[in-house]
């Protein structure tokens, strides 16, 4: 499908399709994005991994499982804040099927970013315990892999014509045929909320908002990661800055999950921030009353750490020479009859 998206007052106007196919199989630009940015996050948790003390080999067991958590978790969290748009058909056999397949349908749309990170912090601490891995310094990465992730992912929704806001009269308000039919459609139904639109006049471009956010945040912690002081810190301050983010970008939208009167995303955003603070706060006033330079000490910086990697130092060289014998004496069966053959010749 085809769709044109112009910001008026930057003079600039794009169409394109949401997608492409590879023979008969249909690709979605969304999925692209969302699969850059996993991409890219592991890319730089796999830098990483060492310097905040995770084994590699466990982690990537780790990352898979909160991978799939986070599908399951981001459409959960839509489709119970959407239930009136799903719920269970029981007129008759197929119409129940019917419904639970529309519940399952996450290519129809329908993901929530918060239900996503739910979902994988959950199975991924789960797993975290499982294969016994560092998991405040691989929750130290993943705070930063999701904001990679996020920063990429979001222009999925600009490519869908989605998840915009109110009216504004910046010069980078967005309009097109999607938008103004969405406003027009429901606009009563924001009446009713308390948010007055006008179809004809540019919205907010939350997307991209939250993109810009996102990747300062990453920044921020990037370069702040050399100066965390304790395991976790950094994953404390991910949610912080998501957060404060999230509590002023929700407040422009409109297509915001409701809970009643109340927009879900922006008061988890509040509660997140606040408890964040305290939190992040609270750790700092009890390190520096401590006095100990060993309390809440970093793991990577232990000796636990150090013996583990020389340990599997040890071992990969093991590995290493095993190969290299190995492959010694398949080199030398093929010269050997090699050498048989030039003699039969």
């Amino acid at each position: 499908m085809e769709r044109t998206v112009e910001f008026p007052g930057l003079g600039l106007e794009f169409t394109f399709k949401n997608g492409f196919y590879i023979g008969d199989f249909f690709i979605a630009w969304y999925g692209v994005l969302i699969a850059t940015g996993l991409l890219l996050a592991v890319l730089y948790a796999y830098k990483h991994f060492r310097k905040y003390g995770v084994d590699e080999d466990k982690a990537f067991n780790v990352i898979i499982c909160g991978i799939i958590g986070g599908i399951l978790g981001a459409r959960i969290y839509y489709v119970a804040f959407s239930w009136e748009n799903y719920g269970f058909d029981f007129s008759s056999f197929s119409a129940f099927w019917d419904s639970v397949y529309h519940i399952f349908a996450t290519w129809e749309g329908g993901m929530a970013i918060y239900g996503g990170l739910i979902g994988a912090l959950v199975c991924g601490l789960i797993a975290s315990r499982f294969w016994k891995l560092n998991i405040l310094g691989l929750l130290d990465l993943t705070g930063i892999g999701f904001l990679i992730g996020q920063g990429i992912g979001r222009w999925g929704n600009f490519i869908n014509v989605e998840a915009f806001g109110s009216n504004t009269k910046m010069p980078w308000g967005m309009t097109g045929e999607m938008v103004v039919n969405y406003l027009s459609v429901h606009q009563a139904e924001f009446a009713a909320a308390g948010i007055t639109v006008d179809p004809n006049v540019p919205v907010h471009p939350c997307f991209l908002y939250e993109s810009i956010w996102c990747l300062i945040g990453f920044l921020l912690l990037h370069f702040y990661s050399k100066h965390r002081r304790f395991d976790g810190e950094l994953f404390i301050m991910y949610i912080g800055w998501n957060g404060l983010g999230r509590v002023w970008i929700e407040a422009l939208r409109t297509d915001s999950l409701m809970f009643g009167s109340i927009r879900v995303s922006q008061l988890l955003a509040l509660l997140m921030f606040i408890g964040a603070l305290a939190v992040w706060i609270g750790v700092h006033v009890k390190i520096r009353s401590m006095h100990d330079p060993n309390y809440l000490k970093l793991y990577a910086q232990t000796d636990e750490w150090k013996n583990f990697l020389v340990a599997k130092a040890n071992q990969e060289k093991v590995q290493q020479s095993e190969k290299e014998k190995k492959l010694a004496h398949i080199n030398a069966i093929r010269k050997e009859k090699q050498e048989e053959d030039e003699h039969e010749d």
